[in-house]
């Protein structure tokens, strides 16, 4: 509707089958859709890593996948090895190492992450091949399109998606703007 204001809201709430580093009970969720050939999520990784230290018991956070494969064209392989990394606990391992080589991302080039990791290669290469993981990466496309996420990387604080910029002081501020929004709630909130 023109003229009003419209609150965009995180479709599909945070359940145990996402990934998420950071408390379970963490009274702040700080979802990010991303595409790990995305230099943004890259330049984006640096802040939520400060983000997680600066609140190690206050936020959880989650990423979802969002290949964009129309700019991307390995984001939707390189999201399918993640979870092939998943599939043998090594799920963050795999995230940071393909958000620090951005530029390496080719079958081949996974291949090789997934043997510095110490993976089952054999596993690793029969479930990538056989795109054994890409229903995983699809649902998270669906919360995406249902969320109204079109780019990447998108921030949700909360459930209440995040409007500008993503640098730890801007996050910080809207972290610390979100625990303030629910003190009355009783639940413990950052004070840092």
């Amino acid at each position: 509707m023109r003229g009003q204001f419209y609150e965009a809201r995180l479709a599909v709430p945070v359940t145990g089958h996402d990934h998420s580093q950071g408390p379970d009970d963490a009274p702040l969720t700080l979802v990010e859709y991303g595409d790990y050939e995305c230099p943004y999520c890259g330049h984006a990784a640096p802040t939520i890593a400060k983000v997680l230290e600066h609140f190690p018991d206050e936020v959880r956070y989650v990423w979802r996948h969002l290949p964009l494969t129309d700019v991307h064209p390995n984001g939707q392989i390189a999201a399918e090895a993640a979870e092939a990394a998943a599939a043998q606990d090594r799920f963050w391992d795999m995230h940071d190492r393909l958000l620090e080589h951005q530029d390496e991302l080719s079958p081949i080039d996974l291949y090789r992450h997934a043997e510095a990791l110490g993976l089952d290669l054999e596993r690793f290469k029969e479930d990538v091949w056989r795109r054994r993981h890409a229903g995983r990466v699809a649902e998270d496309v669906q919360s995406a399109d249902a969320s109204g996420v079109s780019g990447t990387p998108t921030f949700f604080i909360n459930g209440r998606r995040h409007h500008g910029v993503y640098d730890i002081d801007t996050l910080t501020r809207a972290l610390k703007s979100a625990a303030q929004a629910q003190r009355g709630s009783g639940t413990p909130v950052p004070t840092r």
